[in-house]
């Protein structure tokens, strides 16, 4: 036998033991990270003589040291180092009272901002561990603390397609002020960042849920929206829509609006 068949035969029965002995080689390919305690993380903020550079985002840590000029002492960021300061990356609060883990306060578009944050950092930073405290616990199992921040995501994350769906359906008008005219509305096909081929009218847009009303672009012919397919409509576009009202002073039809002082 040559001597890489012997090789082989060799690696084959030292899988098979160990494979008899429960050894999963799939761990290889998803390895579990460290648990690491307050204390530990604390000791990882990049000074002289600390065993490395990491941060923790709803108890993820993230080797941060490929980016020392921003999270090494003196950096920008450096007080988010060696610590899990969750609440500060949707407040912008680097104070000491703000560099906090608990995010329970935050509405649904601030833990939308943290989502983002997380995204990033899974990206381009390599998860090293948990945080046992807030959102793992001693075992490494998810919290309630962090079911309900994952919770919040998902409703911020439905609140975000609704915003765009209303954006693509109503398109914010461009606008203007002056003290001598007063404010200006008008639509065009790129008003409001929303490019399509009809330029609308404007009209004040009262969206359930929301204080007040702001401007926005409404087609004037075909069928309304989600009714596309249809083939008995008014021709009115969205017009007939009941959350919309005409401004004073405005002809109905007008692509533009001055409304004097």
């Amino acid at each position: 036998m040559r001597r890489g068949a012997v090789v082989v035969a060799v690696l084959c029965l030292g899988a098979a033991w160990l494979l008899g002995r429960g050894f999963d080689p799939r761990a290889w390919l998803r390895p579990r990270g460290r648990l690491l305690s307050a204390a530990e993380l604390g000791r990882h903020r990049g000074a002289p003589g600390d065993p490395g550079l990491y941060l923790a985002l709803l108890g993820r840590v993230f080797d941060v040291q490929p980016g020392r000029r921003h999270y090494g002492p003196g950096g920008a960021y450096s007080g988010l180092a060696g610590r899990d300061a969750s609440r500060a990356f949707a407040t912008g609060d680097f104070t000491p009272s703000g560099l906090v883990d608990d995010v329970s306060a935050l509405s649904p578009a601030e833990m939308l901002t943290i989502q983002s944050w997380l995204s990033f950092y899974s990206t381009n930073y390599a998860c090293v561990g948990k945080l046992v405290g807030r959102f793992y616990d001693e075992n490494g199992a998810p919290t309630e603390a962090l079911r309900q921040a994952e919770a919040a995501i998902e409703e911020g994350l439905k609140f975000k397609a609704e915003s765009d769906q209303w954006k693509e359906q109503f398109p914010p008008c461009n606008s203007e002020w002056s003290s001598a005219k007063g404010s200006r509305f008008w639509c065009s096909k790129q008003s409001g960042g929303v490019n399509r081929d009809w330029t609308g009218v404007p009209r004040k847009l009262y969206r359930p849920g929301s204080r007040g009303s702001h401007c926005v672009c409404v087609r004037t012919s075909g069928p309304p929206w989600g009714q596309q397919g249809s083939a008995q409509h008014s021709d009115r576009g969205d017009l007939d829509n009941p959350h919309l009202q005409e401004y004073d002073g405005c002809h109905p039809q007008a692509e533009q609006c001055i409304l004097s002082m």
